[in-house]
């Protein structure tokens, strides 16, 4: 006798059932659609729209330039021990990794409140907000990239696959660490508001606890064998590898300002914290599936 067609029915699994972050990139539809709404958004009404994405950036860069390399001189005097060449690319270049970061960690807090009537509403991966938050950032990071690059091509620089390397590596680390320390501080936030409040002011300390506004070497002179810890930030490792991306090239003699400025370990670190990166990003999913349950009534 053949079986009933209720018997050949899979088992029913409730509608928000997922897989974390890997059902997020399975409804790449969702994600694409939620990306697209939010770029959309923050351009709409405006009359050059898209051309602030690299309008913006491009008078930051002309703003920084003249107020530390024309005005005041940060970057040295040339032949000094303090001279650092370029300092304009080198200081644009760890603001494009600090940016990304800052805007991830910032927006994935927020972004389950900010969705809530999509959350209470609609079955979806919960962890769909905060990797859209890295996409979008990521996004407007894209012309920033382009427009650094364009100076750099201007002042000599030449991609060279170390280079390209460094820069993808510093960017994996930006990307794993951002979207775990999203994931966890967005359902944070969903208990306790202040936790948005905490990242503001965590994150107004990244600008100063890495190679940005002043270079390695600065550290080594001041704090000694002491700033082999100073590295065990990952935000640091990967300012400096984004360096290496773009500033290093433009100087007169890139292999020595490499290891005039750079650790001599730089790819190793890097790898490193990579993987510690992914380890945290994993822990992080970890924490995000266990709460996940208790966000809708909570919002």
């Amino acid at each position: 006798m053949s079986a009933s067609p209720e018997a050949e029915l899979p088992p029913l699994t409730p509608a928000s059932h997922h897989n974390g972050l890997l059902e997020v990139f399975r409804r790449h539809y969702l994600l694409r659609l939620l990306v697209h709404s939010t770029v959309q958004s923050r351009y709409q009404g405006t009359f050059l729209g898209w051309a602030w994405s690299y309008l913006q950036p491009a008078v930051r860069f002309c703003m920084y330039y003249f107020i530390f390399q024309v005005f005041i001189g940060r970057g040295g005097e040339p032949g000094s021990a303090r001279y650092v060449e370029n300092f304009a690319v080198h200081l644009v270049a760890g603001m494009i990794a600090v940016h990304f970061f800052t805007e991830t960690f910032n927006g994935g807090t927020r972004s389950l409140v900010s969705n809530r009537s999509l959350i209470v509403k609609l079955a979806m991966p919960r962890e769909l907000f905060p990797v859209a938050t890295m996409l979008v950032a990521l996004w407007h990071t894209i012309p920033m990239i382009v427009i650094i690059s364009g100076i750099s091509l201007l002042l000599g620089w030449v991609p060279d696959p170390t280079g390209i390397a460094a820069g993808l590596l510093g960017f994996g680390i930006l990307i794993a660490l951002g979207l775990a320390l999203a994931l966890v501080f967005s359902v944070a936030n969903v208990f306790f508001r202040d936790f948005s409040k905490v990242v503001q002011t965590l994150t107004q300390f990244t600008t100063f606890s890495v190679p940005m506004i002043y270079p390695f070497t600065f550290v080594e002179i001041r704090f000694g064998e002491f700033a082999q810890y100073y590295l065990l930030n990952p935000l640091a490792e990967a300012v400096l590898l984004v360096q290496r991306c773009f500033w290093t090239g433009t100087t007169e003699d890139p292999a020595a300002t490499a290891a005039r400025h750079l650790p001599d370990d730089l790819f190793q670190r890097g790898g490193v914290m990579l993987g510690i990166s992914v380890a945290l990003l994993v822990v992080a999913q970890i924490v995000f599936t266990r709460l996940e349950r208790r966000i809708p009534e909570r919002l």
